[in-house]
């Protein structure tokens, strides 16, 4: 790999991380119902999967996955948006609380 590719994997860990962290803020406060398992400490695994992946692969997630729904190209706001209960599915991925599959 070359080295741009290396910072822009180590971006999408520090947006992922970044998302999580007002994730938990938000659910501090109330403003997320339900449960939340965050990825904080986890973002490399989903970030080299994802990066490794072929085309003809799929990904199935189960919790602990707005990391992975990020890495797959999901942008950051639609999967807040579905945490914050104002979408009830993305453009890219069918959604039920906290399971996406893309």
């Amino acid at each position: 790999m070359e080295k741009q590719e290396y910072l822009e994997l180590y971006g999408q860990m520090v947006i992922i991380r970044l998302m999580e962290e007002e994730a938990a803020r938000l659910y501090q406060q109330g403003k997320i119902g339900g449960f939340l398992h965050l990825y904080i400490g986890q973002e490399a695994v989903s970030t080299g999967l994802i990066s490794a992946r072929q085309p003809q692969d799929r990904v199935i997630t189960a919790y602990r996955d707005h990391g992975v729904a990020v890495n797959c190209g999901l942008p950051v706001d639609k999967v807040m948006a579905e945490l914050l209960v104002k979408l009830q599915a993305s453009l890219k991925a069918r959604a039920a609380r906290c399971i996406w599959q893309m």
